[in-house]
């Protein structure tokens, strides 16, 4: 049990390195006085609902989710959701198993842990956010012709054991034919919010970020992205929403609103620029100057962060729990059956 609560509380340590304003209520922008008072008019006619979502940090990875917000999708599903940051998978999931929290938002190995614990009312995730690693492998030159293999021998800046960020890292370098314990020295030692500055202090050859931490490093001149671990790990089903068995059961048209305005959110990142994206989202990150949240959002959009939809396929749960059992930190494996469903999702994407 205490492995399973320490590799809970590492699987988003990057919760500590990203950007903060992690409460709000669901709240659209500002409008016409006509298209309010319409807006006004039907949420009259629809009875609504607070929902309580906690999510594991609140990050520019999630901006589906932060359209669907700011753009009122929420509130047209007869949602009034009440944003809440975890700062870590452990305290989420804790948060939803109490019934703090309705959903929860985080990397879908922490079902995946709580399910092997047995516990009985476990989470299922029922829609998908992101399809790849939001973290980048960051060095102090630019590299245009970069490999993995010029890791080999060197020092590198990487995340706690059990976290999803380091299991990552070394299921890639596994996958290029390198052992992470003998041909590549990973400091584990340095929080994994403190390890842009660390690097930029001059410790590590190499660092693994999450933003802000790379394009923090590349606007001071102190490093340069070289390659995308979302890009190299394939497809990964890196953060998902779940509930309890019970409370989806219970409340099936507040789950298939919730996933109808997620999809609202996954449908105007498709169809929009990534400069229009920043601009709907900024409200999110009041810390952050708009043409940096436009670069961030432009990395993301560019390595196919975000699909067309928010099922959740069994192949991608699959790849997930090889990268566990690749890191050590998964004994028995879990069914997709009972730890997934895609109903609401599919309904969603129709």
């Amino acid at each position: 049990m205490k492995k399973r609560i320490i590799a809970l509380l590492l699987s988003t340590a990057m919760a500590l390195s990203l950007l903060s304003a992690c409460s709000s209520k669901d709240s659209p922008k500002e409008t016409s006085s006509n298209t309010v008072s319409k807006a006004q008019e039907k949420d009259s006619q629809k009875e609504m609902k607070d929902v309580t979502l906690n999510e594991v940090a609140h990050s520019i990875f999630y901006a589906p989710m932060y359209v669907a917000v700011e753009e009122g999708y929420f509130k047209e599903e007869g949602i009034n959701l009440d944003l809440v940051c975890g700062f870590g998978a452990d305290k989420t999931m804790t948060a939803v198993l109490s019934g703090e929290a309705d959903i929860g938002f985080m990397g879908s190995e922490a079902s995946i842990y709580t399910y092997n614990e047995g516990a009985n009312d476990y989470v299922v995730n029922f829609a998908q956010l992101t399809q790849r690693a939001g973290n980048f492998l960051v060095a102090r030159e630019e590299m245009s012709d970069f490999s993995w293999d010029a890791l080999k021998d060197s020092s590198v800046l990487g995340g706690r054991k059990g976290g999803m960020p380091e299991m990552v890292f070394e299921y890639i370098l596994k996958q290029h034919g390198m052992d992470p314990a003998t041909d590549v020295e990973i400091n584990q030692s340095i929080d994994f919010g403190s390890t842009a500055a660390a690097f930029a202090e001059g410790k590590g050859d190499y660092t693994v970020e999450f933003e802000p931490g790379a394009t923090s490093l590349e606007s001071e001149g102190k490093g340069y992205v070289v390659a995308s671990l979302g890009e190299d790990s394939g497809y990964v089903p890196y953060t998902a929403y779940s509930a309890k068995q019970s409370y989806i059961e219970e409340n099936p048209e507040i789950i298939q609103g919730f996933v109808n305005a997620l999809q609202k959110g996954m449908d105007f990142v498709q169809s929009h620029t990534p400069e229009e994206i920043a601009k709907v989202i900024e409200p999110q990150f009041p810390e952050t100057d708009l043409e940096t949240i436009t670069t961030i959002v432009t990395r993301y959009y560019d390595q196919d962060t975000w699909k067309d939809n928010l099922v959740f396929e069994e192949d991608s749960f699959n790849l997930l729990q090889d990268i566990l059992e690749s890191a050590g930190e998964l004994e028995q494996r879990a069914p997709y059956s009972d730890l997934v469903t895609t109903e609401f999702a599919q309904k969603a994407a129709k």
